[in-house]
């Protein structure tokens, strides 16, 4: 029979008398350890658990918790202990230890237990304390460290994810998330929790500690869990919350930088290139554009990723940073992703817009300077001279005719520029300025160029410098009205009959010269000439017969035209 299990009948040895209470008067203490922090006292009235070894002055055991491996669970003061061990319990600390020496008038008395204890026998026990409550008890709740900012706390209903390290009051571990290497995952609120957990969770933050005091009636009570958890056990939690959100929640949006200047903003069916950085709530990195050094390219609202992020880039404009939180249900829901993105994980996704565009975008042309009473445009064909500075939407610098020693030279409309540039050139007057936006499918497409990225969106600031006339393609003279009607006759200078290189050199140039046409622009005039003779001379004998020489509409049936 132990301490705990006896029940001390007063009634019966105050009948019978205490007899002689020998040399000691009161119980004698001997806090032979206290521990360093003792957060509480045990007092009249609480419930408390301990083990401990009793002997007699000889040293003989009579009883033992240890040896029956049950702690002893009991109410301090109300007369379910002898008087002795009510008076020697009373103000320990929990993990501390005591001997106890206990004069017979405060233990069994002059009766004894029969069998185990004598009469008037002096008893010694050896306690440690354990656990100590108080029906009054409330959830006792400690915040170890919050973050700075906390833009949501937890309510009933919310779905948490979070580790925990679960002892008992003297510091016993019972239970750990973390050696299992993942969350508990749970709604609050709901009763899948014990009642202390669903009310210390209560307020909590993403990334925030707390230590949870739990008393047995708001924990496992008097049954306590399995071989781990004894019966009336107060349970201490320690609490990291990883993250939580609820079942209704939908996208969360943090503007985190907009331009002053935002033009336009992305919608359904835009093709989005944007930098990211995917963590989890706790701030663990599970993903990153810039790791890779590639923006990631996606069309939006399309179903190519996440809904949540689906959602979250709905008006974004050029160059804004947004944070884009979201919950599993518009993430990777109860499964999860990979090695990297648990199951029921909250994703926050921190985006750079690079630039986006729709695939029916045409160029955007904004005319920054136009010179007054400019009347003559470029058209198609025309040789122009600009000068451009191109760069990405997010401002990185890619070219410059600045960097080299004369302007960029082309023929309009033939094919030797990108097809938005040659658009944005065309009704340009010289002097003029203009700012050309150019979608990548009027650029460099998907997969770009030497320096441009793939899916690029490009900005042209152009100048055109000069322009010159051009000729109609595959022509390279054309008169300015109609050829003479004698032509060879006027062509063949000396009046040999024939037409030799110099004599069709000498002549073009004179017609040139005297405004009468005008030769394919943007190339060496000898050449030109040099390949015309060639076209004409076509037995290439060196000269031209009257039978060899035609007209361009000869031969092509175009008369908007005539060229030799």
């Amino acid at each position: 029979m132990s301490p705990g299990s006896l029940v001390l009948l007063l009634s019966i040895l105050g009948a019978l008398g205490l007899g002689d209470p020998g040399p000691l008067e009161d119980v004698v203490i001997d806090r032979y350890y206290i521990p360093k922090i003792c957060l509480r006292e045990v007092q009249m009235g609480d419930f408390i658990r301990y083990h401990y070894n009793g002997t007699f002055k000889d040293g003989k055991k009579f009883d033992s918790s240890y040896d029956r491996g049950a702690t002893v669970a009991g109410v301090v003061g109300v007369g379910r202990l002898i008087t002795g061990m009510d008076r020697g319990l009373q103000g320990m600390c929990v993990n501390e230890r005591r001997h106890l020496i206990v004069p017979p008038h405060l233990g069994y008395g002059s009766i004894g237990v029969a069998g185990l204890i004598p009469p008037d026998t002096t008893l010694y026990f050896d306690v440690i304390m354990l656990d100590i409550w108080n029906k009054d008890d409330k959830l006792q709740i400690t915040t170890l460290s919050k973050p700075e900012h906390c833009n949501r706390t937890v309510e009933n209903s919310d779905f948490v994810r979070y580790h925990y390290n679960g002892t008992l009051l003297d510091g016993t571990p019972f239970d750990s998330s973390y050696s299992k290497d993942s969350t508990y995952d749970t709604y609050v609120g709901t009763g899948w929790l014990i009642k202390g957990m669903d009310q210390g969770l209560l307020g909590m933050c993403a990334g925030e500690k707390r230590s949870i005091i739990i008393p047995p009636f708001l924990a496992y009570g008097e049954k306590g869990y399995g071989t781990v958890i004894p019966p009336q056990a107060s349970l201490v939690f320690s609490v990291l919350l990883v993250d939580f959100h609820n079942p209704k929640d939908g996208v969360f949006l943090e503007h985190l930088e907009v331009p002053a200047s935002c033009k336009r903003r992305a919608v359904t069916g835009d093709f989005v290139r944007y930098h990211y950085n995917g963590t989890l709530m706790d701030g663990t990195l599970f993903d990153s554009s810039y790791s890779r050094n590639h923006t990631y390219n996606t069309y939006i609202g399309k179903g190519y990723i996440i809904p949540g992020m689906d959602q979250g880039l709905q008006g974004v404009c050029v160059g804004e940073r947004r944070r884009v939180v979201v919950p599993p249900h518009l993430a990777y829901g109860e499964n999860g992703a990979g090695n990297k993105i648990p199951g029921s994980a909250v994703l926050i996704f921190d985006v750079h817009i690079i630039d986006f565009h729709n695939p029916a975008d045409p160029v955007e042309i904004e005319t920054v300077y136009r010179p007054e009473g400019c009347n003559i445009t470029t058209r198609d064909r025309d040789f122009v001279r600009y000068h451009y500075n191109c760069s990405l939407l997010d401002g990185t610098k890619l070219f410059s005719s600045h960097d080299y020693e004369k302007p960029q030279e082309v023929t309009l409309g033939a094919n030797k520029v990108i097809e938005g540039l040659n658009s944005g050139l065309l009704n340009m007057c010289t002097g003029e300025r203009r700012v050309l936006i150019i979608p990548p499918h009027l650029g460099h497409g998907e997969s770009g160029a030497r320096g441009v990225p793939g899916s690029a969106v490009l900005r042209f600031e152009v100048e055109l410098i000069s322009m010159e006339e051009g000729v109609p393609e595959g022509y390279l003279f054309i008169w300015h009205g109609d050829p003479p009607a004698s032509l060879y006759e006027q062509m063949d200078l000396n009046k040999d009959g024939e037409i030799p290189a110099d004599e069709f050199s000498t002549f073009i140039k004179t017609q040139v010269a005297e405004g009468k046409g005008r030769l394919m622009p943007g190339s060496d005039p000898e050449k030109v000439i040099a390949d015309m003779f060639r076209n004409q001379d076509r037995n290439q004998d060196g000269k031209i017969t009257s039978e060899e020489l035609k007209l361009k509409s000869d031969e092509d049936q175009e008369k908007i035209h005539e060229e030799l």
